[in-house]
């Protein structure tokens, strides 16, 4: 294979806060993924994992079992696909501080998002999380420990009183717990190096990023998912970050969930403009530092937030995302060579996908969400037919539910089809049932109709 891209690394992230696939399924999906450029997984378990002890409170309804993180990982040891593990340490810790028996470890008592720095059990929590983590991941060459979107940080009243005192500041408060969780990871696991999202340190001055000693410790992922990124600025940032002694650094794109809460299509060229993009970021930037890309794929925005689309639905235009950085950028070949693997005879670019037929997994889900989305809720809303409108959609309903089902826990399924299906079948029904009381009792010998001799 031909390889031009600047990215050594290209990573698929696989968001399990929100309808996280079966192991059936990811055994499917895998080996495509490496076909299509990918040599890595950013697994971001958050309530997934099979957390034990007094952390067995995390879990989420249908979290993996440890036999079943062990096939997630021989599965990607199959497909030739490296894991990093993700583990929220800072920020997104609402799966964790939203149970009463750790909102005391809270930033801010009303709000479940940030952990306090300033408890000493908040750092034992994070390493007990961190230890059971990498006990299912021994060799993990990076451990991403999140640190992003740090929200309220010093708003708590501890950090109040410290921020009264001395010379401190957020930037030193958000440092010490940064730096405090990467000396963790690298003590107990020397040959792991910490990865962190980058956007809590971006606006840190130079010289107060550098006295820290945080660069020696962590490699930041620079994350931007937007279709007209700032590239010089990105270059900018890379050199600030260079100079403050960071010695690799990694890109962070998105190939799906990242241009609406409640998106349920994905918008393939949104995603293809950011990668473009993002491959000239490589281009201008400081050279060698760039370890690698995580093309992420969220599926929440946070804890608490709608599903946005599904991992099945994503995968044209992961598809599209992979192929262009592997080959260097978009062409017509590109495109030729993603219809194949897809099984697609020609996936739109410019526009949501059509219902056209494919062969990738989970491509029946794709197809079915694409007419729920594109055509249930403007049917429903014109009512062009009455029984037969909703014997269509109730048919189509069951379909998708099967086609979920062999993907998704129940729960993801139920939570989709509430949020995308249910409303309008539930108003269908109901208009149905009144048009149906306002027609009244029929006669069981009615009279014929006036000239026309029909029944009414």
């Amino acid at each position: 294979m031909s390889v031009s891209s600047p990215f050594k690394m290209r990573l698929v992230h696989l968001d399990l806060k929100g309808a996280p696939p079966k192991v059936s399924y990811l055994a499917e999906v895998f080996p495509l993924f490496r076909a299509l450029g990918a040599n890595g997984l950013l697994i971001e378990y958050e309530d997934m994992f099979p957390y034990n002890g007094h952390l067995r409170l995390l879990r989420a309804k249908h979290a993996y079992s440890p036999s079943e993180i062990r096939e997630i990982l021989h599965l990607a040891t199959l497909s030739e696909l490296e894991v990093i593990p993700l583990v929220q340490t800072f920020g997104h810790m609402e799966f964790v501080l939203k149970h009463d028996a750790l909102a005391h470890l809270r930033e801010v008592a009303l709000f479940p998002n940030t952990l306090s720095p300033h408890e000493a059990e908040s750092l034992a929590l994070v390493r007990t999380m961190i230890g059971q983590v990498m006990e299912l991941h021994p060799g993990a060459r990076w451990l991403h420990i999140g640190c992003d979107e740090v929200y309220y940080l010093g708003e708590g009243e501890a950090s109040r009183q410290w921020l009264r005192q001395g010379q401190n500041n957020k930037a030193k408060l958000c440092l010490s717990h940064v730096k405090a969780v990467a000396s963790h990871v690298l003590a107990q696991h020397p040959t792991t190096t910490p990865l962190v999202w980058d956007d809590m340190l971006r606006a840190i001055p130079e010289d107060q990023l550098s006295a820290s000693g945080v660069p020696q410790l962590v490699e930041p992922v620079l994350w931007d998912y937007g279709a007209d990124l700032d590239i010089h600025g990105k270059a900018l940032l890379m050199e600030k970050y260079r100079e403050c002694g960071f010695s690799r650094l990694w890109a962070a794109s998105a190939f799906k969930g990242a241009t609406g809460a409640s998106q349920a299509l994905t918008p393939i060229e949104h995603h293809l403009r950011n990668h473009m993009q993002w491959l000239q970021v490589a281009g201008g930037g400081p050279a060698d530092m760039l370890q690698g890309i995580i093309l992420t794929g969220w599926q929440r925005y946070d804890h608490f937030s709608v599903l946005c689309e599904l991992l099945p639905v994503g995968i044209p235009s992961l598809a599209i995302c992979l192929q262009s950085l592997l080959r260097g950028g978009f062409a017509e070949d590109v495109k030729a060579r993603v219809e194949d693997f897809l099984g697609i005879s020609s996936l739109e670019i410019t526009d949501f996908a059509s219902e056209e037929a494919a062969s990738f997994p989970g491509s029946d889900i794709l197809a079915l969400v694409t007419q729920v989305s594109l055509q249930l809720r403007s049917s429903v809303d014109a009512l062009l037919e009455r029984d037969s409108l909703l014997a269509r959609w109730s048919t189509l309903e069951q379909e998708l539910q099967a086609a979920l089902q062999r993907v998704f826990y129940p729960d993801a399924v139920e939570e989709w089809l509430e949020e995308n299906v249910h409303p309008s079948l539930q108003r269908l029904r109901g208009l149905l049932q009144d048009l149906s009381e306002a027609a009244g009792p029929q006669p069981l010998l009615a009279s014929p109709c006036p000239d026309t001799g029909q029944e009414p």
